[in-house]
């Protein structure tokens, strides 16, 4: 066992775990695990649930998506380096078929990967190793704002907004280009509509950042860059030549109308 891992460790911590009746009170919220090594994957899940979480464990790859349409599951902490398909072609299967918070965990630390992992859709990058109790606190962070998400957008207005061939629709979370749906994650929906429902505005990355992701969020301005360029490349005609969302050199990102 790494001398990290060890340090985490909780010692009989079981015992203070919630009851089957408390859990079926509490109405745990679900996390899948997707990790081959045992004990990293138990050390996450020890955190978790004495932090009243429900947390499951898959140890192979090829296992996740189908595990996660059989199940009803809140988020995933995904591995990179998994056994039978590693975990950058996972998350994308799962993005192109649940909207549920991708957070990778992984020992790979370069910026490439952390670009690569955010660009499929992932919506954070947690290295190894890891302080447990800030893993928790970023599982609970995009928990509280995925569910306000969908709960605002459940509260307002189905108000559509036209942008070209674009219809944008709020209430439903929908996007229009002509008569094909395109789907987008939540970060990118709710990038996308900032802008919308402010055309001709220029924002920096890190206004965008602080609107989006928020003060609380661990990360950095690239992260715009990276989503920017992911819905760019479901909603331009040609993404190497964007006419909606543009860049203004040294500013920021304009959307137009």
């Amino acid at each position: 066992m790494a001398a990290w891992l060890r340090q985490k460790t909780i010692t009989g911590c079981r015992s203070r775990f919630p009851c089957p009746a408390e859990r079926r009170k509490l109405s745990l919220r679900k996390i899948l695990i997707v990790e081959d090594d045992a004990e990293i994957a138990m050390l996450e899940k020890d955190y978790l649930e004495i932090n009243g979480f429900e947390a499951e464990i898959i140890a192979n790859g090829k296992q996740a998506l189908s595990t996660l349409q059989r199940g009803s599951y809140d988020l995933v902490l995904l591995d990179l380096m998994l056994p039978g398909q590693n975990g950058y072609d996972i998350c994308r299967q799962i993005r192109d078929k649940i909207d549920i918070p991708i957070l990778m965990v992984t020992a790979r630390t370069e910026s490439a990967d952390k670009i690569r992992g955010l660009g499929l859709g992932a919506d954070d990058y947690i290295a190894k190793p890891f302080d447990p109790t800030e893993l928790v606190a970023r599982v609970k962070s995009h928990l509280n704002r995925y569910e306000r998400l969908t709960g605002s957008a459940k509260g307002s207005k189905d108000k559509t907004i036209l942008i070209r061939d674009l219809k944008i629709m709020p209430k439903s979370w929908k996007v229009y280009k002509g008569e094909t749906e395109i789907k987008l994650p939540n970060r990118e929906f709710e990038l996308l509509l900032f802008l919308a429902e402010n055309p001709n505005s220029v924002f920096s990355k890190e206004q965008l950042f602080e609107k989006i992701w928020g003060l609380d969020y661990v990360g950095d301005s690239a992260t715009v860059t990276v989503h920017i360029n992911r819905i760019r490349e479901k909603i331009e005609d040609n993404p190497s030549k964007p006419k909606i969302i543009e860049t203004v050199w040294g500013a920021g990102y304009r959307l137009n109308p």
